[in-house]
Parts: structure tokens; C-alpha cells; sequence
């Protein structure tokens, strides 16, 4: 690929990641906001995230073959048009107030953004240097986190406005609250089309491979792929748990508009992210990033699992001053995840993805897989909340999750080969 000029591609790949964020943060409002329409309990409500990021999991390796045969560029408008079906399946959800029809609406949304990200996240890692690709992919994680931020606010002033409590709503009530989605996602979906039409047409380059050493080798046969897979799973999942169940775990404490706060946890992340940009790799490497990323995560969640539900004195700290309405302390300590989480994907693609050559699509493939960590962990976490009857407890057994991307920064990248041996 050309690399004289990057300011294209990271143009039309920043919109992109900027689609990824609104859309993929969006879930945090909608469990507290589906658990009131479709009358569920918390369990149930976390199948938004399951239908959602499944589809990681059931998409990406058809997704890879399929980007082998009508390439890189091709296959992001193609992502964004399956997007917006899925955005127009929210009409007759909304209209029918039907969890399965949401579900499925979610799926195919997921479905859409796994063949996108496939597609989009190896040109940030291959566009420039590897060694700096980690700053690169903090600045899409900047954009992403950005959309994040403004995803439920903008969910919470359009659905919620106008509206007191969302206890004890009649019928009716909760017909009209349902049928509120619809003007949204309609607009979403004609925007997602008018951005597929623009990639297909752009002059956005396809990226080319050079024969290599691996050509004859299986992508399992990469420890540092097959690991940052593994690593990224319990990211990817932890990474959920902390944006999407910090409305749930509030509202359960009696937080007003607990809806819009996934945004405070995207805040902490794109603080994360301006780390990542000024100083990787100039003054911090991308595996010092990583380890110390995994370190934060442990102590923030002793954090959650320790400190009061009732007192508010850490979120008086740390913004009081500014008249943003505080939190208890443990939920302060979920939306401060944000810091630990923001570097360890633009950290461990680069690591996982470098030298691989054709292999790349494959790899990059792998990596989205792991997003299925979002779909099994907060599951997970729903079910041992609900086993233990104690959310706060729960968290705390994300600390393994910072426990496997811990292992991969230290060794896991630098594995070559399986054995000492071969």
C-alpha cells in the first residue's frame, strides 16, 4: 500500500471507527431501557450484549474468506449495508415492543460491524509503521470512544425527554416509550447506506500483500495470533461489562438517569486514548502500555468490589467541581475501567498482527472473533450477580480478565513458536 499519504485512509477509517463507537455503545442504554418495554429481569436484559457480539463470534471467519474474494475496500460498504438492515429491523421490533425481534435486529447490526472491523482495523495497524501502529489505533480509539460518549446522552435526551421515572408505566406509556426507537434507527440506517455508497466509490486503496515466508503456514500456527486472540476475549469482555452494566448496576442502586451512564466510562477511555496518542511510542512502548493497562484494571476493580454504594466522596474528587451530578464510589470505580481498558486493543493488534503477511485477513479475523468475550462475559457476570444476589461481588471476577491480558503483555506476544523446540 502506498504510504505517502495516510491522511485518506485515516480519514475514512476514523469515520468508520466513529460508526463503530455510537452504534456499539448505544447497548448500554438499551438493557436498562429493554428491561422496562419487554419486562425483563438484569439476566435477561444482558442478551443485548450476547445477540450483539455473538455474531463475532458466528461472522468473522466467513467474513475473512468472504474479504479474500472482494477485497478490503468492498467489503467495508458491504458491512455498512448489512448495518443498516439491521437498523431498519428495529421499526417493526419497536412497533411490536417483540425482545426477539430486538435481538435479531442486534445480530445483524453485530453482523455488519464484524465484516467491518475485519476489514478496517488491519489497515490502521498496516498504514504506517508497526511500531506506532498502537498510536494510530489510540486515535480511532479516540473517535470511537468520542461516538461512545455522545451515543447514550443522545439515547437518553431523544427517548427519555419529557419523561419522569420509568417505574410503574402503564401500557400505554411503555407503547409510546417503544415507539421512540423508530425515528432513530430510521436515521441511522440512511445514514449507514449513504456511508456504504461513499466507500464503494472513494479512492480509498486495497491492501496489498508481497509473498512471504508463511504463505504454506496456518494462521494457528502464530502462538502471538492464537494467544492475542485468547487476551482480547477477556478485554473484549471486561471491556463490556464496564460500559454496559454500569447503567444496569446503578440504576439498581437508585441513580437517576442511569441510562446515560455509559458515557462516563467512555470519558475515562478517551482520556486513556489522548495517552496513547502523545505518548506511544515516542515515551511509552506498546507492551509497557499493555502491562500497565492490565495493573489498573486489577486494583480498579478492587475499587468496585470494596469501596461504599452509598458515599459519593471519589466522583466529588475527581469532578465535583465541574456540576456533573456524582456517583457512589463503586460505581465510580466501574466508569474508571475506562482508564484501564482504552490501550489494550490498539496495543495488542499490532502486537498479535505484525509479520503476518497474507495471513493478515485471517488474523485480523481471529481477533474479531474475540469479541465474543462481550457476548459470554457479561452473561457470565449477569449469572453469577444473580447466583450471588450481590452485583458489586461480581465485578470483582473480572480480575482474571485482567489476569490473561497481564500474561499475553509479559509473554504471550513474544511466543514464536509453541515449542522451545520447533
Amino acid at each position: 500500500m502506498d504510504k505517502k499519504s495516510t491522511l485518506l485512509p485515516m480519514t475514512i477509517i476514523g469515520t468508520l471507527f466513529f460508526i463503530f463507537g455510537f452504534v456499539t455503545w448505544l447497548n448500554g442504554s438499551l438493557i436498562p431501557f429493554l428491561k422496562v418495554i419487554c419486562s425483563l429481569d438484569d439476566f435477561e436484559a444482558l442478551f443485548v450484549t450476547f445477540a450483539f457480539y455473538i455474531a463475532y463470534t458466528v461472522m468473522a471467519l466467513p467474513m475473512a474468506y468472504l474479504l479474500d474474494k472482494i477485497a478490503y475496500k468492498n467489503g467495508m460498504s458491504l458491512g455498512l449495508l448489512m448495518m443498516s438492515v439491521g437498523s431498519l429491523l428495529f421499526i417493526p421490533a419497536a412497533l411490536n415492543a417483540e425482545y426477539l425481534l430486538f435481538l435479531l435486529a442486534l445480530f445483524t447490526l453485530g453482523s455488519g460491524l464484524t465484516l467491518l472491523q475485519t476489514a478496517s482495523n488491519p489497515y490502521i495497524v498496516l498504514v504506517g509503521p508497526i511500531e506506532s501502529a498502537a498510536m494510530r489505533i489510540s486515535i480511532m480509539g479516540l473517535i470511537n470512544k468520542s461516538a461512545g460518549v455522545l451515543a447514550p446522552i443522545i439515547f437518553t435526551v431523544l427517548i427519555f425527554s419529557g419523561l419522569g421515572s420509568v417505574e410503574n408505566l402503564s401500557s400505554v406509556e411503555i407503547e409510546s416509550l417503544s415507539y421512540k426507537l423508530i425515528v432513530p434507527y430510521s436515521v441511522m440506517a440512511v445514514v449507514l447506506l449513504l456511508l456504504a455508497i461513499f466507500i464503494k466509490f472513494s479512492s480509498l486503496e486495497e491492501l496489498e500483500f508481497s509473498e512471504d515466508v508463511y504463505d504454506n503456514s496456518s494462521i494457528f500456527s502464530f502462538p502471538r495470533v492464537i494467544l492475542g486472540a485468547l487476551a482480547l476475549f477477556f478485554y473484549v469482555g471486561i471491556e463490556v461489562i464496564a460500559g454496559d452494566t454500569i447503567g444496569l448496576y446503578a440504576q439498581n442502586l437508585g441513580v437517576q438517569n442511569a441510562t446515560a451512564l455509559t458515557s462516563y466510562t467512555m470519558v475515562f477511555m478517551v482520556l486513556s486514548y489522548l495517552v496513547g496518542v502523545f505518548f506511544i511510542p515516542k515515551y511509552l512502548s506498546q507492551e509497557k502500555a499493555l502491562i500497565s493497562s492490565a495493573i489498573l484494571g486489577i486494583i480498579f476493580l478492587l475499587g468496585v468490589g470494596f469501596s461504599s454504594t452509598s458515599s459519593d466522596s471519589l466522583s466529588t474528587f475527581l469532578w465535583g467541581w465541574s456540576g456533573v451530578a456524582t456517583l457512589p464510589d463503586s460505581v465510580t470505580f466501574v466508569a474508571l475501567l475506562g482508564l484501564a481498558n482504552a490501550l489494550v486493543w490498539p496495543t495488542i493488534w499490532p502486537l498479535a498482527l505484525e509479520d503476518l503477511g497474507k495471513h493478515t485477513a485471517k488474523g485480523s479475523a481471529l481477533l474479531i472473533i474475540s469479541i465474543a468475550g462481550g457476548a459470554v462475559l457479561p452473561l457470565a457476570f449477569g449469572k453469577i450477580s444473580l447466583l450471588s444476589g450481590s452485583m458489586q461481588e461480581a465485578y470483582l471476577y473480572g480480575i482474571i480478565c485482567y489476569g490473561v491480558i497481564l500474561f499475553y503483555a509479559l509473554k504471550g506476544h513474544k511466543m514464536r513458536t509453541w515449542c522451545k523446540q520447533c
